[in-house]
């Protein structure tokens, strides 16, 4: 028996095995150093398609619609309840920041978050159990040299429940080219 067929063999039952303990519910625990999470094998499997809740929809759309109106007041409390404390953010510009940079700028009047307003649209949600995906076109009206200017984003966000809140986990910003 050659090395191949006898990997494939070992690994058939070994197939069965995972199987059949994620439909009795088995699964594992995962350990950071921000929480504990079991994850069921059984949700594992059924989390390949997304489930539709149009109360977890409307729930997590109202979210950000509020995290965006209280972005400009740039208060510690909006970003602390909105982003996970192990939440991975990429800015537009392609840096990757975490909660504590972004719990960093807070009150600082000048930044530019500060003195704009945003507005949310165009909202897509696909909801896997406590773990849904949020995409949306991101409007931001600002000045730059005094003059109006509008900035558009395509923001994705990965959104966990936990403790029976939803915050975001990961985060990506990225800018849509304006036309000339």
């Amino acid at each position: 028996m050659s090395r191949k067929q006898s990997v494939a063999r070992k690994t058939i039952p070994l197939r069965g095995i995972v199987l059949v303990l994620g439909m009795t519910g088995c699964g594992f625990t995962f350990y950071t150093p921000q929480q504990t999470t079991y994850i069921s094998l059984h949700s594992l499997f059924a989390a390949r398609a997304p489930q539709q809740h149009g109360d977890v929809q409307q729930e997590l759309i109202a979210i950000i619609q509020n995290f965006l109106k209280d972005v400009p007041r740039n208060e510690r409390a909006t970003f602390d309840r909105f982003f996970a404390d192990d939440v991975i953010y990429t800015r537009g510009t392609g840096r990757t920041i975490t909660k504590k940079d972004i719990l960093a700028d807070t009150g600082n009047s000048n930044l530019p978050r500060a003195n704009a307003t945003y507005e949310g649209e165009d909202f897509q949600v696909h909801q896997y159990g406590d773990l849904a995906i949020v995409n949306f076109r991101l409007v931001m009206h600002g000045t730059e040299d005094n003059k109006p200017v509008t900035r558009t984003f395509r923001n994705t966000g990965t959104f966990m429940k936990r403790n029976g809140q939803w915050q975001a986990i990961a985060w990506q910003a990225t800018p849509i080219e304006q036309k000339k």
